[in-house]
């Protein structure tokens, strides 16, 4: 998986995680807050399990971060 396709799944779930919050904050759509914090956490939790093996696979040390 290239890197901007993680960089993309950490976005989504960094959106999901901000809309379920300011659902909690204010109160509204008890019945989705939990749904949206869960699933943007999962988002999150699987990318940065993708970044960690990314770059534990890394064999070329010379390249960039956003080369691959």
């Amino acid at each position: 998986m290239k890197n901007t396709q993680i960089l993309v799944l950490f976005l989504i779930g960094a959106i999901l995680v901000i809309i379920g919050a300011a659902f909690k904050i204010t109160n509204e759509r008890k019945d989705w807050t939990t749904f949206f914090l869960i699933i943007g956490m999962t988002f999150e939790a699987v990318a940065f399990v993708l970044l960690i093996l990314k770059l534990f696979k890394r064999k070329n040390n010379s390249d960039s971060f956003l080369d691959s």
